[in-house]
């Protein structure tokens, strides 16, 4: 189990990972001080649980929790608190459990337990690693809202700036995700980098045409034009059998 820990103190955060550590069940810990890591989080890692504290640097976690509700197969949320008084709220909003400062061994045993047998129940014909990565989704933070995305469904993705643009079968978003967090994500054998500007699903290329300094521009399905640059060409080649 993937699991991460968002507190904005920094010895809760190593003091929680210390214990997530003793249990059987967590493979990895990652780790985050606000929400915007905790998307980011989201985004490159896929953790299958949060360990999150609600009040967090001028912002709280069941504010994270209740967009999280909108996101299929979002991870599930334990709160690990200092304050007693949010947990009717912190129930509305779907969390599995409700953990109080100080941590203690037992607590949390018990609370990774909980969340492990819910991801059985969520699962009940586990994938298998190489299932997950080709059949997956992206999980994609815009300006306003978070949208889940079949990995069959991008085209490709385009950086322009500080902004990168994403184009699926549907129309395209625009996010201030990088590129390279993307290409974390999009591991899998239809996904190439073909420039530093430029990811694509090579399930999506309609045509491949000879550019200048014997490069290739290539034309999606949707119509859009890909440079590929020399740095890649070979890799290009060499997936394509060219």
């Amino acid at each position: 189990m993937k699991v991460a820990v968002i507190d904005d103190e920094p010895l809760a955060r190593m003091e929680l990972s210390y214990l997530l550590k003793q249990t059987h069940e967590v493979s990895d810990i990652i780790e985050g001080e606000s929400i915007e890591d905790a998307f980011q989080l989201i985004l490159t890692d896929q953790p299958d649980l949060l360990f999150l504290d609600i009040h967090l640097t001028d912002e709280s976690g069941l504010d994270l929790a209740k967009r999280l509700q909108k996101v299929p197969n979002a991870p599930l949320i334990i709160f690990a608190t200092a304050y007693d008084n949010h947990a009717v709220e912190a129930f509305e909003v779907n969390a599995l459990d409700y953990i109080l400062k100080p941590f203690e061994q037992e607590r949390i045993q018990k609370a990774v337990t909980k969340a492990k047998q819910a991801l059985q129940a969520n699962s009940s014909v586990p994938a298998s690693h190489d299932d997950v990565r080709e059949s997956g989704r992206l999980t994609l933070e815009t300006d306003e809202r978070i949208y889940l995305i079949s990995f069959d469904d991008i085209i490709y993705c385009e950086v322009q700036g500080k902004e990168t643009t994403v184009y699926t079968k549907q129309g395209m978003h625009t996010t201030h995700t990088s590129l390279s967090s993307l290409e974390k994500v999009l591991i899998s054998s239809r996904f190439m980098k073909v420039h530093r500007s430029y990811l694509i699903n090579q399930k999506e290329i309609k045509e491949i045409q000879p550019w200048f300094n014997q490069t290739y521009q290539v034309t999606m399905s949707n119509g859009g034009k890909v440079p590929v640059s020399r740095s890649y060409l070979k890799d290009f080649k060499a997936q394509l059998g060219l």
